[in-house]
């Protein structure tokens, strides 16, 4: 949550509809303050919990994204969180049968390749299949000139 590009532009966007965003990460990690403030302004309904199981039962939406490696200064901090938050079938058990599982990509160990096969809630190959059409559909109208 701390450095995602992908969760702070997902965050604007959503504070435009009546939704809450539950943020789940370690400490070391949240969601930065400002964003949060942000939030608060527009009237967003928002959260902080270090523990999945505290909110995946009345979630929507699983927004995953990968604990990034670079970020960090040392391999022992990044060792420390990078395993905190797996999803598998056991924690998709726990879920809502409607939740779907979303993700930037590419993906280290965040997503159990397990997760992959259930068709209805793993949401992220659809998420790039349509990124991709969408980013070509500009370059075919280009193409067309």
């Amino acid at each position: 949550m701390k450095n995602g590009r992908t969760v702070h532009s997902l965050v604007k966007i959503l504070s435009l509809y009546d939704v809450t965003l539950n943020f789940v990460s370690p400490s070391s990690l949240a969601m930065p303050d400002s964003v949060k403030a942000d939030l608060s302004r527009s009237g967003t309904q928002w959260a902080e919990y270090n523990n999945l199981d505290k909110v995946i039962g009345k979630s929507d939406v699983l927004y995953v994204t990968r604990v990034q490696k670079e970020r960090f200064n040392s391999e022992a901090e990044y060792d420390s969180v990078k395993d905190m938050f797996i999803i598998n079938n056991d924690v998709l058990a726990k879920a809502k049968e409607s939740a779907i599982v979303m993700h930037p990509l590419p993906r280290v160990n965040e997503i159990d390749p397990e997760v992959d096969f259930d068709s209805k809630r793993a949401a992220y190959f659809r998420q790039m299949r349509y990124g991709l059409f969408v980013r070509l559909s500009p370059l075919l109208l280009l193409y067309r000139c």
